[in-house]
Order: C-alpha cells, then sequence, then structure tokens
C-alpha cells in the first residue's frame, strides 16, 4: 500500500505525512510544474502543466489497495474503479454509495457556470476540517 496525493492545492499534506510517517507508509505527491514540495519524506512526482496532468499521472500510479488523497470526484471514481480507497480533504471516503451522487452534483455545478451562473466557493478552511480529515485518514490506515 502506498498514499498517492493530488497535491497541487491540497491543504492537509502535512497531516498526510506525519501520519505515513508514523506508519511507515510511501507518499507520493503529485505536482505540476507551477509547484514544489520538499518535505523530505515523500516521493514527488512533477508532470507537466496541462490540464489533468497530474490526475492522470496519479491513475496511471494508483494500484488495488492504495490510498488516493483528492478532491476531484473524477479521480475519486477512476481510483476506486482500480480498487484504491479514496478520501478527500475534508476526510469523506469516497464509496460506490455516495460517488454517484457526488458526479452528479459536479455535473450540475458546470452545468450552472458555462450557462453564465455562479457558484459560491469553499469557505477558508477550518481547525476542524483538518481534524475531521485527520480522524479519517488515521482509520483507513489503521483498517489496512
Amino acid at each position: 500500500m502506498k498514499i498517492l496525493v493530488d497535491a497541487d492545492a491540497c491543504p492537509v499534506k502535512e497531516i498526510i505525512v506525519n501520519i505515513a510517517k508514523s506508519k511507515n507508509v510511501k507518499v507520493i505527491m503529485l505536482i505540476d510544474t507551477s509547484h514544489e514540495i520538499d518535505d523530505g519524506y515523500s516521493e514527488v512526482v512533477i508532470v507537466d502543466k496541462a490540464r489533468d496532468s497530474v490526475d492522470f499521472a496519479l491513475i496511471n500510479k494508483a494500484e488495488k489497495g492504495d490510498i488516493v488523497v483528492t478532491q476531484d470526484y473524477g479521480v475519486a471514481a477512476m481510483a476506486l474503479a482500480k480498487g484504491a480507497i479514496a478520501i478527500n480533504y475534508d476526510g469523506i471516503i469516497y464509496s460506490d454509495k455516495n460517488m454517484d451522487r457526488l458526479l452528479f452534483e459536479r455535473h450540475l455545478a458546470q452545468k450552472i457556470r458555462r450557462s453564465g451562473g455562479r457558484i459560491s466557493g469553499p469557505s477558508k478552511r477550518s481547525k476542524e476540517q483538518d481534524e475531521k480529515f485527520e480522524k479519517a485518514f488515521k482509520l483507513l490506515l489503521s483498517v489496512e
């Protein structure tokens, strides 16, 4: 098992690394050329800046039993299809039970944006979100 992180805008990288280190689990952070990461523990994979480059590189590396950390529902769906476990930055564990709804909501939001509508962005990240992620992430690592 390894942990693959869609790390371009990931707010929980430090939490991931701290927990992975304590469990001696490999972490691969995937970023595009406009970002830099050097946490002293993770393997960092840098891909070009083209649209979805990080997503495709991450999915190509994912295997059954891996943990994928991503906010992208499409990446999560592909990870689940490969037998990986997927979790988002707020600690929501993606599953067959919630994926259809999440993808449909994403579709509706895209439709609204394309027609000129506006959707409010995420609120400022809170300590509670970090705590929820940490709890769920630890649970995933203890199950494996």
